[in-house]
């Protein structure tokens, strides 16, 4: 596709916004083939290889063999059996997504991150005479690369669903730009499980209506969506015809930290999930402290080695002023399932509820990429 996502929007006299979204190449994945040259070209998992462990981020040389981020790391070894397992640097990948946002914010202060690795930017207001967002978003690749070795992909449209689908298209190191007067086209030839937006429960529960393609979802009457989706159906009926008309918020503030483990032994008693739940409070007090965040709401999950799991929840009057204070609460509330004949596998706390600006959006950063 073209630079026209500059031209005149025919849908009607609203402005035509000029949206980037700047996704990084299988990110965590990457910065280790950076740093570590021996593992260039080759299957890298970033996450533990141990019975229990999880892949946290695939390299496209392991995502040849169908090797996915959250898969099991004993699925993972087994479609790809030279695959290389290295522990995670959240750290290092912290610290390199810092360097790509300082790019950002040379070329507009409308930056919105969705994660460590994505983001969206709205250039609308912020074009010199002549200059176009794609020429922007090929200068930011270039930039990426030079200042940290690593590649990034863009999508350029008018709002922000076209511009996230547009920046899967042509990945790893690729651009795509979706015009308007394209946008909508462009949706309907999409399977519906590809749409920011709908998971992969929503995607099923369309395919088992025979809502297969973005066409599909397109001839939906909005009476039906509303009713089989509630208050989503209008997002899906607007995303089968390319319209979007949520901002680019770079005031995002998180709804919740949390933090989880999955154990090679299961827990058996309650003096094993005590203690297992320390360090869990340590790693979310560090990140809510670092974030100044205050909330009144600890959660715990719990999964068993049937693989069911439960959560049990607590809302205070006041924010949980230490990490003491919100270790004893997620205690007493594993208290209430543990101990259980089938043992604990993962155990999980996360603190939400936080005091904010209710008019400001609200996003929780997500860890783990699959992109």
């Amino acid at each position: 596709m073209t630079d026209g996502a500059e031209a005149p929007h025919d849908a009607g006299p609203e402005r035509v916004r000029k949206i980037i979204h700047i996704d990084m190449d299988a990110f965590y994945a990457s910065v280790e083939q950076r740093d570590h040259p021996e593992l260039r070209g080759k299957p890298v998992a970033v996450g533990g290889a141990a019975l229990r462990g999880v892949v946290a981020a695939a390299s496209y040389e392991a995502r040849a063999y169908g090797v996915r981020s959250a898969m099991p790391s004993v699925t993972a070894k087994r479609l790809c059996p030279d695959l290389i397992f290295v522990r995670h640097r959240f750290d290092v990948y912290r610290a390199v997504s810092a360097q790509i946002r300082d790019i950002f914010h040379d070329y507009t202060p409308l930056v919105e991150p969705l994660s460590l690795d994505e983001a969206y930017l709205d250039m609308t207001d912020h074009l010199w005479p002549g200059q176009t967002a794609t020429q922007v978003a090929r200068e930011i690749r270039a930039r990426i690369r030079e200042t940290t070795g690593l590649t990034a992909s863009a999508g350029v449209s008018y709002n922000k669903f076209l511009a996230k689908l547009a920046s899967d298209q042509n990945k790893p190191d690729g651009l795509c730009v979706i015009p308007p007067g394209r946008g909508a086209d462009f949706v309907l030839t999409l399977p519906v499980g590809k749409f920011h937006g709908i998971g992969p429960a929503t995607a099923a529960k369309m395919q088992a209506m025979g809502i297969h393609t973005g066409a599909d979802l397109h001839a939906q009457e909005l009476d039906f969506l509303t009713r089989r989706f509630g208050k989503s159906g209008r997002y899906y009926w607007n995303i089968s015809r390319g319209i979007d008309h949520r901002r680019v918020s770079p005031d995002r503030i998180r709804k919740s930290v949390g933090a989880e483990n999955t154990y090679f032994t299961d827990l058996m008693t309650l003096e094993e999930a005590h203690d297992a739940l320390a360090p869990l409070a340590e790693k979310v007090w560090r990140q809510v402290s670092r974030n100044e965040l205050q909330g009144r709401t600890v959660t715990v999950k719990v999964k068993f080695s049937d693989f069911k799991q439960v959560t049990r929840a607590r809302t205070l009057p006041h924010a949980v002023e230490t990490e003491a204070e919100m270790l004893a609460l997620s205690r007493d509330l594993a208290a209430t399932v543990l101990p259980d004949p089938r043992g604990a596998r993962l155990l999980g706390i996360t603190l939400s509820g936080f005091e904010q600006d209710e008019s400001r959006d609200d996003a929780q950063l997500d860890l783990f990429e699959d992109r």
